[in-house]
């Protein structure tokens, strides 16, 4: 390698960046509610992943079905909004509400077919473990009083408000 090769090897050479011709061009974005289907995969991949631990992978099965919910009750919900109130405009991506709707289901349906996959493994991986899932008449006598005893005194307070004033709102009970 004689001293002009070498000069010419350390200095990179610039290329001219690709010319963009319109910036807000729909080619350009991606669209928000299949991106978010997206994230909601690599969650779920984690909790199918088994090297992560067993309740981590629980864990991420159960922020995978709050997200799901979350998105129906805010996203596809506003999609629907925008479809009967007949919405033309089209989103930054380009893609109508209609279209939008379209493209999420197939996704969410496979989404949802890999979650109850991972649901039946994580619990029978759980029983291994000795911890499972029953019904209220598959416990003792003394569970299910014991559940009685806990729904009467910690659940049903938040359930049936005694009396709705501004000093006593009405509680707060999660959708979820």
């Amino acid at each position: 390698m004689n001293a002009d090769t070498a000069k010419k090897a350390a200095i990179p050479q610039v290329q001219e960046p690709a010319k963009i011709s319109d910036i807000s061009s729909p080619k350009w974005f991606l669209n928000r509610e299949l991106t978010w289907l997206q994230f909601n995969r690599r969650v779920l991949a984690e909790g199918q992943d088994p090297r992560t631990p067993l309740l981590e992978r629980v864990f991420f099965l159960a922020v995978v079905g709050s997200n799901l919910d979350e998105f129906f009750m805010k996203r596809i919900g506003g999609l629907k909004q925008q479809l009967w109130a007949g919405v033309r405009r089209p989103s930054i991506d380009g893609m109508l509400p209609k279209q939008q709707l379209e493209a999420c289901y197939p996704v969410v349906k496979d989404i949802l077919g890999q979650q109850q996959e991972l649901e039946e493994t994580l619990l029978a991986l759980l029983a291994e473990e000795g911890i499972r899932i029953c019904q209220f008449g598959d416990l003792s006598q003394k569970q299910q009083q014991e559940m009685n005893r806990y729904f009467k005194k910690e659940l049903y307070p938040l359930l049936i408000p005694q009396g709705i004033d501004p000093a006593h709102p009405f509680p707060f009970i999660s959708n979820l």
